[in-house]
Order: C-alpha cells, then structure tokens, then sequence
C-alpha cells in the first residue's frame, strides 16, 4: 500500500498561481513544514495548523477569537465535587474522515476517545512508540501521572478518573494534543503493516479532509461534507509553504494567496495601507527567550546565567527585530496572562557589570554557542539577526559566541537533549490561557528532555506550580505563580527577550477570519468574496 503524498505539477500550479479559477478555493501561505500531521507527537504551531485545526476536533475547544472553552465532541460534562473526575456526553452521529485506504464502518464513540489518551499514556499500547512515541505535551505536563483510568460507561459517555484534581484540566483537553483520532483507522493501520500512515494521511471529524502533501511545497484539503458542526464555505484550502516572508508578502500581493503568516515587522506599515489587503493585529499571548542548558558548565553556574542576561540590550533586539511591535519581556508569562507578577525586576543592561560577574564567577574566555531557528515565529520574527545581535554584545564581556542552526524539526528534537550545548533560542505562544501551559509546560522537572529546554529543575519553583496545578481558586493559584515567577528571574535558566504583538495579513476579499490569542490559524468559518 502506499500513500499519494505528491500532487500532478500541473495541479500544483494551478492551485498556486491561478486561485481565482476556484470560486472557493483559499489558498494560504505558510511559514514552514509541518512535522507530520499526528498532533499529539508534537508541539509547534506551524505543525497544529496543518494538522489539529483542520483535520481534527477535540472533546472540547476554543471558542473563536478568545481563549473561553465550548463543547465540541462533548455536548456537556460533569465534574465530582472532588474534583477527581470528569464525566463527559458524547455528541452522537459524528463522522469520521475516510480515505483510498480507510472507510469508517462506524460514528464517533468513547472507543476513540480512550484510545486517543491510551497511546500517550499506556506503554503497553500498540502505538505507544509509533513514530518515537515521544507525546512531548503529554509528558511535559504530568498526564501520565495525572489520569489514573478512562472508563467507558457506554458508546457515548466516557468518564476520566484523576489521581489528583487538575485546575486546567478542562482547557488542557482544548489543547492541539487532545485531539480526537479513530481507533478503527488505527487498527486498520496496524493490522496492515503501516502504523505510521495516521501522522502521514490523518483521518479525523474536523471540517476539513486531508488530500495530499507535497513535502515543503504545498497541502491540499477539501472540506469535510459531513461535518457535525455544518460544512465550510469553502470547497478546498490550500497551505502553499513559503519560508520566506518577503516571498509570502509578493504572493499576497499577486493573488497567488489570500492569506499569511507572520509578516516582516518592517513591512507591516506598507501593508496597512494597501487597499487591497487587511491586517488584523493583537498582543500576543507569546514570549520570546534564550534556554540556557544549565545542566551543562559553565551555565550550571546561576551567576554565568546572570551576566549574559545583563549582556544583552534587550531594547536594541526590541527596536531591530520586531521593529518596536512588542515589549521586553521579564518573565515567563506574558503581561496580558493572569498572575503576571510586574513587580519583578527585569535584569539591568550593564556590560561591565557582566564582565566582573563572570571574573567574580572564575569565567573567561567563554565560547559558546547560540542556536537560531530557522524559521519565523510569533515570539521571534528573526531568530538569526537576533543571534547576531546576541554575539555582538556578548562579545564586548569577553564571550565568544558562534550560531548554529538545523531544519526546524531537527532543531526541536535536538534542543530537547540534556547535554545539549549552548543556549538556544525558542519561544511559546499560550495553548490554553492557562500559566500553567508556560510555567509547568517550559519549566516543569517532568518537563526536562522535552518541552524544559534550559532542562531546570528547581525544587522550590515546581512545588509552587504544582500545588498551583490542584488549587481551584484563581487567587491563590495566582499567589503561587507569582512566587514561581520570582524564583524563576532569581535563577535565570533564560534571558526573556520580548513578547511581540502579532499580526496576520490578508486580502479584503477574506470573511470571517478571527486571529487567535493562542496563535492559532484556524479556517473553518472562512468564506471569500465573489
């Protein structure tokens, strides 16, 4: 059996340069590749776009241009008084996706919910270490510890059994991880010898059907016909990937796309006075920082960590890189997240200062390595110039600093080792509206090796956010996250760059079209003008 990843050359074409020959057809231009298309097995946004938003739903989800929750394959739930469990409705009649290989004989049910969660969680499982198995969401955020069972009660009700209550939990189903995939497809895959044909032809119940992927070219989708929540406007959407962002504006501008990603901050301006396009902005729920590797010397070292923090003018990255759209960040959590702490002080920009803590600390010449993306983010709009910007002032304290880059997938997996070396640039935009997705998620001990780059594990911190994690009042919980944030400046397993503001530009003929807080590029509900 094999699978029609490639499309006709003529299709292509057609699809990229003349769009206008589909009425409905909207074609969008990405920023990158996705990892695959099982969403569970990774974190990216680049990779959720691709994959979660148009092919999948969740049990639960967010709803629109917020980061509020609504049913979604759950019609309701019930939760114990006690917090311990969760009992959810499922929606009945429920279609999933079929392709050349598969063809549901059955809707939706609690089967599929169970195996979605068992994968990740049970090592017995079949498909535990299908594709490297990682489930770095998963794992970076205590699942496994934390859902003690998953009961079926019948076809449509499934009941989840917690070893502990879970603040979040609710918002944490929301997230790209928890989407729903067939556990018929599964079996029919494995059964045949090809596992790995769910993270390479996804099949779930979202409003759009996978068709085909031509590798860092272009996605074709068509929507879904039987979709519960009503089919889109549209009739096929189109990912035409395109790294480079002056590229992706040209496209734009020509019709060749309706829609992109993550424009130049320089061009901005330019855009918003185009007649024939409109830029939607807002804050970002985003940070942008450097990851030490403090399990490797001399970054083990809290006071080396310190002076390269007070090394780097923040200020200049802010005004060359995100050309003023954004702020300097000073804690892990973005200003416009509950329990943001704006009483902790940022590090001072002092060069000297820097030099004398590193003599103070028995450091000298440091060479090192910073690693820069190699893709554009919200959190980070030119990793490379800002490495640049890094090495410029890092060298008047003495410290050589060399930048290394690799393919955005293998960055990720390469990022996640504990004997990584340098500091490596990365960001996160929230999935939730929760602080534990950024607290617990980047800088959690049962994060280290995955989400937790700096690969930090600081005792006092993870008990804060762990007993934030089963508190259900928001205002204690908010004590707790902003005792972490101080203890997390006062150990600085990062420098904390920025937080941008984020924009999303598209052609006036878009309708419909809501960014979200979470960064997410979502398209159901899209239609496009005659």
């Amino acid at each position: 059996m094999s699978l029609k990843t490639t499309l006709a050359t003529g299709l292509v074409m057609t699809a990229l340069l003349a769009p206008a020959a589909y009425a409905k057809t909207m074609v969008y231009c990405s920023e990158g590749s996705p990892e695959g298309f099982d969403p569970a097995l990774f974190t990216t946004g680049t990779t959720f776009n691709a994959s979660s938003h148009p092919v999948y739903n969740r049990l639960v989800e967010f709803d629109g241009a917020t980061t509020a929750t609504k049913p979604a394959l759950a019609e309701s739930w019930e939760v114990s008084e006690d917090g311990l469990e969760y009992t959810f409705k499922l929606r009945e009649g429920v279609k999933f996706q079929s392709n050349d290989s598969f063809t549901p004989t059955r809707d939706f049910n609690a089967d599929d919910v169970i195996f979605t969660f068992d994968r990740q969680r049970k090592e017995d499982n079949p498909y535990n270490k299908y594709e490297g198995g990682s489930w770095e969401y998963f794992n970076s955020m205590s699942m496994s510890d934390l859902i003690s069972e998953i009961v079926k009660i019948d076809d449509n009700t499934v009941k989840f059994v917690l070893s502990r209550p879970e603040a979040p939990m609710i918002a944490n189903l929301a997230m790209d991880f928890a989407s729903i995939v067939s556990k018929e497809y599964a079996d029919a895959m494995l059964e045949v010898g090809t596992p790995e044909m769910l993270n390479q032809a996804p099949i779930g119940t979202g409003p759009f059907t996978f068709v085909a992927y031509q590798k860092d070219a272009v996605i074709r989708y068509a929507a879904n016909p039987d979709y519960w929540a009503g089919a889109s406007p549209l009739d096929n959407l189109v990912f035409a990937i395109t790294t480079d962002a002056s590229v992706r504006y040209q496209k734009m501008k020509a019709g060749e796309c309706h829609l992109m990603s993550y424009p130049n901050p320089a061009d901005v301006a330019a855009m918003q006075e185009d007649a024939d396009l409109v830029v939607q902005e807002q804050e970002g729920l985003n940070v942008g920082y450097l990851a030490y590797n403090t399990k490797v010397a001399p970054f083990d070292n809290v006071n080396v960590r310190r002076a390269l923090n007070m090394a780097v003018d923040k200020q200049a990255i802010l005004d060359v890189v995100f050309q003023g759209a954004g702020s300097i960040a000073k804690n892990p959590i973005p200003p416009a997240m509950w329990s943001y702490n704006d009483a902790v002080q940022d590090d001072v920009y002092d060069p000297e200062a820097a030099k004398q803590m590193l003599a103070d600390a028995g450091v000298s010449d440091l060479s090192m390595k910073i690693w820069a993306m190699p893709v554009q983010r919200p959190y980070n709009p030119n990793a490379r110039r800002m490495a640049e910007l890094m090495q410029e002032d890092l060298g008047k304290i003495g410290v050589s600093v060399e930048i290394v880059s690799y393919e955005w997938g293998e960055y990720l997996e390469r990022a996640k080792a504990e004997d990584r070396d340098g500091a490596v640039l990365l960001g996160w935009t929230g999935d939730n509206g929760d602080p534990d997705n950024f607290l617990a998620v980047l800088l959690g001990c049962d994060a280290v090796g995955n989400a937790n780059r700096a690969q930090w594990c600081d005792a006092d911190f993870d008990a804060l956010i762990q007993k934030a994690k089963v508190t259900a009042d928001q205002a204690e919980r908010t004590k707790l996250y902003e005792e972490a944030q101080v203890i997390f400046k006062d150990q600085a397993p990062w420098s904390t760059i920025a937080h941008s503001v984020t924009f999303t530009p598209m052609r006036k003929e878009v309708q419909g079209y809501e960014m979200s807080p979470l960064g997410s590029v979502r398209f159901y509900g899209v239609d496009l003008a005659e």
